[in-house]
């Protein structure tokens, strides 16, 4: 047997060899469990839409309709729009969130978060009360408005990384603040900030309620066009074809965003810089972030302030309403029943999100030691439901369920898991940098001990990931609290959640029933910022990309 320097006998060749072995297939076992959900209930359904785009030849008819590249165009013109503007409008947030020590900056974090977290069609409506007839430029704002969370949480995680001494340097030989910045800082956030932009994109371009609620019969984009092809139209084959389309756009975007993604992780690794009082033209920059949040706060305040007015004056006739069924019987459960529904709903889609994305997380840190490749193929599958169109997985659902046992389309277990899969990447973000931050050697030691793997993580990695782990459990059930996309087209009418009441009192008529939406909306948005409030005093700094 050989010997280490220190005199410790070396196992041999053979020993290694087999230890690494049984290693690979205790990670690729625990694997088992993410590969098998994200196969069934999201490379299934999409593959079968693909093959539905195929095989009933509706493709190349779609493609070659010029009213399709008119949806294509505003769709992409729209994403890029909105792109633009969430990130001017989050470079001050993130430069205060980053590098500047000022009063109320644990406030910004907040305000800005809770847009991100809002559902869509609440969005819709907030801008709908104060553009009461939509149009482009709303579905813009409101599309920005959702995403500049992804910009000052992306870049300001960078911008607190860099090194001050190079600005410093520039500014020393004479540069100006600005040429100092363009010069040194922005090049340094070039992968940061292309990284954002490629996520914010994703979104903006697969947006459903903003621009289901603002564009109206007149505006629309890819995704609503699925949905109101599938809905509406009975039109399989077309939505198919361009469920194709959207699918092989989103995978290129996620294939770049995956590159830029890699360059911030190196870039992350360069030092923690401590915050500092703005100095000189800092304050303009801390005075355009909080012109920003006081933007972003409009279209909120505007909300409740549309819950509370009627024709006759102010009034609490919407939030009383939400014990009945709206005006005519427009909702077959009351306003309390769905808001109730939607809470058992986004508990039961948070436990399943919470077991696949940390059983996840656990299998990409220990994997990495014994397969990069597996690692990082598996953590882009794990991220493809992020940005693939919800309107498609439902749509795949409704084609495929039904070949499982007891026909699990009418399942009510069925919503929590098309749930589930758009919380799931979330969890994953949230909880893997802090899992890969906890010292080998503790595991190391816990295992010469003759802890087993489970009390190794139960006692070593548990106790260090716990507060991510309640942060990634309110993220994740605020998120699904608020999804939209797929719920729609899955909830039965006799299960309905808050969101899909909302917009189906927004598709009826009847002041009443307007009512009931905006303070049906207004309760959402209440939840939604206390959980946000309690996820920010969990958070751990710079732990996670949320």
């Amino acid at each position: 047997m050989a010997r280490t320097r220190a005199g410790l006998s070396r196992p041999p060749t053979s020993f290694r060899s087999a230890a690494r072995t049984r290693a690979r297939l205790t990670w690729g076992f625990a694997a088992l469990l993410p590969l098998g959900f994200l196969g069934v209930f999201f490379a299934w359904p999409v593959a079968a839409i693909v093959g539905l785009g195929l095989g009933e030849g509706g493709v190349l008819p779609v493609l070659g309709s010029g009213e399709t590249w008119e949806l294509v165009g505003f769709t992409l013109g729209q994403a890029l729009g909105a792109t633009a503007l969430a990130l001017v409008t989050g470079l001050p947030v993130a430069f205060l969130l980053a590098r500047c020590r000022v009063w109320g900056t644990g406030v910004v974090r907040a305000a800005v978060m809770v847009p991100f977290v809002l559902p869509t069609v609440v969005v819709g409506l907030a801008f709908r009360a104060l553009w009461p007839d939509g149009g482009v430029l709303p579905i813009v704002l409101a599309n920005a408005f959702f995403n500049v969370a992804v910009v000052a949480r992306t870049v300001g995680g960078v911008w607190a990384s860099l090194d001050r001494r190079a600005e410093d340097a520039a500014r020393s030989l004479g540069a100006s603040r600005l040429r100092a910045f363009t010069s040194v800082v922005l090049p340094a956030l070039a992968p940061a900030l292309g990284s954002a932009a490629s996520v914010v994109f994703l979104f903006c371009a697969t947006s459903f309620g903003v621009v289901l609620v603002l564009g109206g019969a007149r505006y629309r984009t890819v995704e609503t066009e699925i949905y109101l092809r599938t809905v509406e139209l009975f039109d399989l084959s077309g939505a198919a074809a361009l469920s194709l389309v959207q699918f092989v756009a989103v995978v290129a975007v996620l294939v770049v965003g995956g590159v830029l993604r890699r360059r911030r992780e190196r870039a992350l690794s360069l030092r923690v810089e401590a915050v500092r009082r703005p100095v000189g033209g800092e304050w303009g920059v801390v005075a355009a972030a909080w012109v920003v949040v006081g933007l972003l706060l409009t279209p909120v305040v505007g909300l409740v302030l549309r819950s509370l007015s009627t024709s006759d004056g102010w009034s609490l006739a919407g939030y009383r309403a939400l014990a009945g069924t709206g005006e005519r019987g427009t909702l077959a459960v009351t306003g309390f029943d769905a808001a109730l529904n939607s809470v058992r709903v986004a508990t039961d889609a948070t436990v399943v999100a919470l077991v696949v994305g940390v059983v996840s997380a656990v299998v990409l840190v220990g994997s990495r030691r014994h397969g990069a490749w597996f690692a990082e193929t598996l953590d882009t599958a794990l991220m493809l439901p992020l940005g693939v169109s919800a309107v498609t997985v439902g749509f795949g659902y409704l084609v495929t369920m039904d070949a499982l046992p007891g026909d699990f389309r009418t399942s009510p277990l069925l919503v929590p898991l098309a749930q589930a899969l758009v919380v799931t990447p979330l969890v994953v973000r949230i909880v893997l940098p802090v899992l890969r931050a906890v010292d080998e050697r503790l595991r190391q030691a816990a295992a010469t001990l003759g802890a087993s793997p489970w009390r190794v993580w139960r006692e070593v990695d548990l106790p260090l990931a716990s507060r991510s782990l309640l942060a990634a459990a309110g993220f994740g059930f605020v998120v699904a609290l608020g999804e939209f996309g797929a719920t729609s087209f899955l909830a039965r009418p006799d299960a309905p959640t808050l969101p899909v009441v909302i917009a189906r009192l927004m598709a009826r008529p009847g002041q009443l029933n307007s009512q009931m939406a905006y303070a049906a909306c207004a309760l959402l948005m209440v939840v939604t910022a206390a959980a946000v409030l309690v996820i920010e005093r969990l958070r751990v700094p710079a732990g996670g990309e949320f």
